[in-house]
């Protein structure tokens, strides 16, 4: 019994470490938790960072959270880690930005994490079985901490979350994206 519980533990831990990977450049942001990812061999894939709802580009906050996360990883490295796709067709997974432009960030950064820390986007608690324990445990404490320091989005007394603003506005996919330019567009 005991042997059992431990191999499930174990099992449970390395679920993230049984994902699947893309590995590309930034090439669109269409709002704060939706990218378009170019692998090397030029194949365009729709990306929404795991675990955040960020609001919607005409929602309040919703252009400061697309260009937060424009300014962060357009035209960048970066490796995204995922387990599936939405109905939609978008993967679903947590995007890691490869040599952050900053010089005290970390060699590797969690954009998503990021916009968390900004306070411009929420933590999506519906979707945390599907992330590490540690992972669960820093997207918890960055929106708690946005909320007490009232930073981004947290600045309203009552911010509504991008679910409920899409429910009642009925927003459908497809709205403005920033992209980078290309020697095509020359």
């Amino acid at each position: 019994m005991v042997r059992g519980l431990l191999l499930l533990a174990m099992l449970l831990q390395a679920a993230p470490l049984l994902a699947n990977t893309l590995a590309g450049k930034v090439s669109e942001v269409a709002d704060g938790a939706t990218v378009t990812v170019t692998d090397n061999a030029g194949m365009r894939r729709k990306v929404r960072l795991a675990a955040i709802d960020a609001p919607e580009v005409r929602q309040a906050y919703g252009r400061e959270s697309r260009q937060h996360l424009s300014a962060m990883v357009l035209g960048k490295a970066v490796r995204i880690e995922w387990r599936k796709q939405d109905r939609y067709g978008r993967i679903i997974g947590k995007l890691i930005l490869l040599d952050p432009p900053c010089a005290t960030c970390p060699k590797t950064l969690d954009a998503g994490l990021a916009q968390l820390e900004a306070g411009l986007a929420w933590w999506d608690r519906e979707s945390r079985r599907e992330q590490s324990l540690s992972d669960q445990g820093y997207y918890e404490y960055a929106e708690f901490d946005a909320r007490a320091r009232r930073i981004g989005l947290w600045q309203d007394a009552a911010p509504i979350p991008p679910r409920e603003w899409r429910r009642k506005n009925q927003v459908v996919a497809g709205l403005t994206t920033v992209r980078q330019a290309s020697p095509e567009d020359s």
